[in-house]
């Protein structure tokens, strides 16, 4: 038996609802009709989700080094054992993310241990693609005490062919509660030698993708969840009670994840709209300097502080390296640019106006939680 989708109380219902609302918002510019700074909203959406997923565990990388993973290109100052880590968790979550669209997609315990090995090839100690040989505790890095113990060793295979046939049930909730679920009873199971956590988030981003909630970028709250280790740890604790027990309440986990749903919506929500008055700026600088508009997604990039190479402006402003290393000249002439290193290492950050620029559009917001909303409207 593996964790059952708790009772929704009326406030669940309320709080989804409002999530739902939160969404539709989203949608008008992530599906409807996507802006000229789209494809950099959705570059950077997934960078955050690597370096926040990938946080979590201890990968500790900066927003600007996912991008660069993402692009793949070489991230500045990053150990070996992180840049493997992000290049595996992109590798895997690109895939989830073009499987979630196969419709003869054959879902299966095979194809989680294969995104595993995604995820962990790079280290074959690890046991990559192969469920755990024996027992498995969380330990407290603070305390090093064991903190919960999973399942034995010989209910792993049968508990994740429950949760994968759990999983195609037709009629089984709101796909938000299945996908939340997903990730409690992977994370619970821990059929891994290493990297459940991980596996468990890249899961319910799937199980979101396939539930066709907007494009797959935008339906993960990984980006919320590195920013919320300690909450997110503590509700685990909370559900886990120390072992393996499905008998136990999920309701608390649930109710976690649609505030952190609702959450990340208003992020990106708010993100959109600062990209929106940085796009107007870099337009306006544009046509003051006269420069060509295949110019205004490097520099709205760089405005956002990504440091940009040659290489990126090149598919960026889809121009040759002549091309680009003129342009880019030029931008530095005007000290929009910064060029940072030497020769063909040589990168660009950006200069004081393009900064000035980014703390002006920035908007100042705060995140409201849905439960409160309900229970403001229900007074």
């Amino acid at each position: 038996m593996i964790h059952a989708i708790p009772r929704l109380l009326p406030e669940d219902v309320a709080a989804l609802a409002l999530l739902d609302e939160q969404r539709e918002r989203l949608g008008m510019f992530t599906q409807n009709s996507p802006n000229r700074w789209f494809g950099s909203l959705r570059r950077s959406t997934f960078a955050r989700a690597i370096q926040g997923s990938n946080s979590i565990e201890g990968f500790h990388a900066t927003v600007a080094d996912a991008i660069a993973v993402v692009a793949n290109e070489q991230p500045l100052d990053l150990s070996s054992e992180t840049h493997a880590a992000l290049i595996g968790y992109r590798n895997a979550l690109t895939y989830i993310m073009q499987a979630a669209k196969d419709p003869f997609l054959d879902f299966s315990k095979q194809f989680l241990k294969s995104i595993q090995f995604m995820m962990l090839g790079h280290d074959l100690a690890k046991n990559p693609g192969q469920w755990r040989p024996g027992s498995i505790f969380v330990v407290d890095d603070a305390t090093g005490r064991p903190v919960y113990e999973g399942p034995e060793a010989a209910l792993v295979d049968p508990l994740v062919e429950e949760l994968v046939e759990a999983l195609e049930t037709e009629d089984a909730g709101p796909v938000v509660v299945q996908a939340a679920m997903a990730h409690l009873n992977l994370t619970m199971i821990h059929p891994f030698k290493d990297g459940n956590g991980r596996m468990a988030r890249a899961l319910q981003t799937f199980v979101l993708a396939r539930g066709g909630i907007q494009h797959p970028e935008f339906s993960s709250i990984e980006e919320w969840l590195g920013r919320h280790t300690r909450d997110y740890y503590a509700v685990l604790a909370e559900v886990g009670q120390g072992r393996w027990n499905p008998a136990r309440d999920a309701a608390p986990w649930v109710r976690f994840c649609i505030k952190a749903h609702y959450q990340q919506a208003a992020t990106l929500i708010r993100r959109n709209e600062e990209y929106a008055r940085v796009y107007d700026g870099v337009a306006t600088i544009l046509a003051r300097e006269r420069l060509p508009e295949r110019m205004a997604v490097p520099l709205f990039d760089a405005t956002l502080g990504w440091t940009i190479g040659n290489a990126r402006y090149r598919a960026d402003a889809e121009v040759g390296e002549f091309a680009a290393s003129r342009d880019l000249r030029k931008l530095c002439a005007l000290t929009l640019l910064e060029p940072i290193g030497e020769k063909r290492g040589r990168s660009y950050r950006p200069g004081p106006e393009l900064v000035r620029l980014r703390k002006a559009t920035r908007i100042d917001r705060p995140l409201e939680d849905p439960y409160d909303i309900v229970a403001a409207r229900g007074r």
